[in-house]
C-alpha cells in the first residue's frame, strides 16, 4: 500500500485455550487468518509484536499485538478475519502506542534443517547425483533451530510448516519500513512495551 508505515498505534488479541485447544495451536490459527486478511488487503503498514515472546521456555505467548496508524489498524478490523476464532480470541480497542517505548525487529528466520531435503533440491536443480549433492551438502550444514515458531498451512501448497520467529531485545533504534504480509520485517522496528 504505502511505505514506511508508522506504528502509532496498537492493538492486542489474546487467544484463550480450552481444554481441546492450547495456546499455540489457537496462535497458529490466529496468525493464519492474519496472513490471510494482509494477503487480501495488499497491504504493508501493519507489523506485529509477542508481548510474551520467551527464548527459555521457548514460546511465543498467548497475546498478538498488532502495530500501524490507527487508519490501518481500523481498516483491518473492518474486515470479518476472525470469524470462527471469536471464542477464542480476546482483543483490545485500537489505541495509541506508549509514549518513550523501546523498540524491538520481528523478522522471520528460516533454517536449513534437513541435509536429505536440501541434497535432492540440488540434485534436481543441477542435475547432480547423490554422490555430488552429498558432498557440496554435508551433514553439519543441518541446524536445530532454537527460536519460538507458529505453525502455519500454505494456502499455495496446502503444507504446514513452521515460521520461526525472531524478536529482538527492546533497545532497537526506531527503523520505519514495510512489513510482508505476515506483519515481520527485515528492517522496520515495532514498539516493544
Amino acid at each position: 500500500m504505502r511505505g514506511d508505515a508508522m506504528t502509532t498505534h496498537y492493538i492486542d488479541l489474546r487467544v484463550v485455550p480450552d481444554p481441546e485447544t492450547g495456546a499455540p495451536q489457537l496462535m497458529g490459527v490466529l496468525f493464519n487468518k492474519l496472513h490471510q486478511v494482509l494477503v487480501q488487503l495488499g497491504t504493508n503498514d501493519i507489523g506485529v509484536s509477542f508481548p510474551q515472546y520467551s527464548l527459555n521456555p521457548k514460546g511465543l505467548g498467548s497475546v498478538l499485538r498488532l502495530h500501524g496508524a490507527e487508519a490501518a489498524l481500523k481498516r483491518l478490523l473492518q474486515q470479518d478475519w476472525l470469524k470462527g476464532m471469536r471464542d477464542h480470541v480476546r482483543m483490545t480497542e485500537v489505541s495509541a502506542t506508549p509514549a518513550g517505548v523501546a523498540h524491538c525487529l520481528v523478522m522471520r528466520k528460516q533454517f536449513k534443517t534437513n541435509a536429505v531435503r536440501l541434497r535432492r533440491r540440488r540434485m534436481k536443480r543441477k542435475g547432480e547425483t547423490y554422490e555430488q549433492a552429498a558432498k557440496a551438502i554435508p551433514d553439519n550444514v543441518e541446524r536445530k533451530p532454537n527460536l519460538p515458531f507458529v505453525v502455519l498451512r500454505s494456502q499455495s501448497s496446502g503444507q504446514t510448516f513452521h515460521l520461526f520467529i525472531d524478536q529482538s531485545l527492546p533497545g532497537k533504534e526506531r527503523s520505519e519500513g514495510d512489513f510482508n504480509s505476515y506483519g515481520l520485517s527485515q528492517g522496520a522496528t515495532v514498539p516493544s512495551f
